[in-house]
C-alpha cells in the first residue's frame, strides 16, 4: 500500500487541521468492518447513515451527536443471553459494537429509527444565513462607508 506525506499541504493552508487528521486517520488503518453500514444522499441537505444491527433491541442501542461526531453504540445485555439456553452455532454477531462517523460543519442529526434490523439517522445539513454565499454590489469606486463615518464624526 501507498504511504502519502501530507507535510507541504500543511504549510501552505490554514484552517484545515481537522481535514488533515482524518486523512491521515484514514491512510495509516483500515476501518473496522462490524457492523456494516450505509451513507446515503437522500436529498440536496439531507444524509442518511444505515447501519446493520440485527439482533439488537432498541434499548441496547444508543445514538450519540456530540460536536462534529456521531457515534453509535451497540451492547448486549448479557442477562437475556443465559436464558436463551444453549446455541449450538452462533453465525449472528451480537457483540458489543462502536461506531464513530465525522460530520461535516452545518450537520445536525434529525433523528433515528430503528427498522427490520436496520438502525436509520437521518441528517441535515443546515447552513446558518451568515454563512450562506451572499452577492456583493458593485459600486462606482467611491468609499461610501466613509462618508457616513465623517458625518457622525462632524455631528
Amino acid at each position: 500500500m501507498r504511504t502519502f506525506d501530507l507535510a507541504p499541504l500543511y504549510r501552505s493552508t490554514v484552517g484545515f487541521d481537522r481535514l488533515f487528521s482524518l486523512l491521515d486517520q484514514g491512510v495509516d488503518g483500515a476501518a473496522p468492518g462490524y457492523p456494516p453500514y450505509n451513507i446515503e444522499r437522500t436529498g440536496d441537505n439531507d444524509y442518511r447513515v444505515s447501519v446493520a444491527v440485527a439482533g439488537f433491541a432498541e434499548p441496547e442501542l444508543t445514538v450519540v451527536a456530540k460536536e462534529n461526531t456521531l457515534t453509535i453504540r451497540g451492547e448486549k445485555n448479557a442477562k437475556e443471553e443465559g436464558k436463551r439456553g444453549d446455541v449450538l452455532y452462533q453465525g449472528i454477531a451480537a457483540r458489543t459494537f462502536e461506531r464513530v462517523f465525522q460530520l461535516a460543519d452545518f450537520v445536525q442529526v434529525k433523528g433515528a429509527k430503528l427498522e427490520n434490523g436496520l438502525l436509520h439517522v437521518d441528517l441535515v445539513r443546515e447552513i446558518p444565513e451568515a454563512k450562506k454565499p451572499r452577492q456583493i454590489p458593485i459600486g462606482n469606486g467611491k468609499p461610501v462607508e466613509q462618508k457616513t463615518v465623517e458625518q457622525k464624526q462632524a455631528a
